[in-house]
């Protein structure tokens, strides 16, 4: 993926729920939702309960409105990331979007390596990381999901909903990017070194609160 513009570069933008903050601590999917764009346009989408196999905690429930009972039936993990995988498509021909990307790659990747699958080595952009960088204290108090949607009045309103989130991030990514346009940051390769730098930036001077 060489001088690729960033208008023909493919992007899925993914979003989870869970049942707590950490795979670590015994934590699972119980939602995913991802949209395929490419030139700002929306090619595909993907949207799934997962069933995690174990209870869901009260304050996960009144926070997403996912209940067990509209677990019950969903299908396993073993089931979904195989199909995930297959819609987000190969490793050189995706980069992966998600807001605060730490968080729901180390749920995707855990549960990849408890199923012994390999995850591919996709490119991987944080929304939360870029947005730091091009926005200030002055344009926003943090870069939560929410206070970005608002800032950039996005028609899709984050609500803890998987897809709906996945949405909202996506228009929160476009936005970014005309940011980045007029300092002609224009190319994938352009945009992950400034991801990269952003990061390394941001880990020795950390400005925000909480991203989700």
């Amino acid at each position: 993926m060489s001088d690729s513009a960033l208008a023909q570069t493919t992007f899925v933008i993914v979003d989870l729920e869970t049942t707590g903050s950490s795979p670590k601590n015994g934590a699972a999917i119980t939602e995913i939702g991802a949209v395929k764009v490419r030139g700002g346009q929306l090619l595909d989408q993907f949207e799934s309960f997962v069933n995690p196999l174990s209870p869901i905690p009260d304050y996960i429930t009144e926070m997403t409105g996912i209940t067990d009972l509209m677990l019950a039936n969903a299908p396993v993990i073993d089931e979904i990331l195989p199909a995930f995988l297959e819609f987000a498509g190969g490793e050189k021909e995706t980069i992966i979007v998600a807001h605060n990307a730490p968080f729901d790659l180390s749920f995707l990747k855990s549960a990849a390596k408890d199923l012994d699958i390999k995850w591919p080595k996709y490119k991987t952009l944080d929304t939360v990381t870029i947005a730091r960088q091009v926005l200030t204290k002055e344009d926003v108090p943090n870069c939560k999901l929410g206070t970005l949607a608002q800032f950039f009045g996005t028609t899709v309103e984050p609500n803890h909903r998987a897809l709906d989130d996945a949405k909202a991030t996506t228009e929160i990514m476009h936005a970014l990017f005309e940011r980045l346009g007029s300092i002609e940051i224009n190319t994938i390769e352009a945009l992950l070194e400034f991801a990269k730098t952003a990061a390394h930036i941001q880990r020795k001077n950390y400005w925000g609160l909480s991203s989700i």
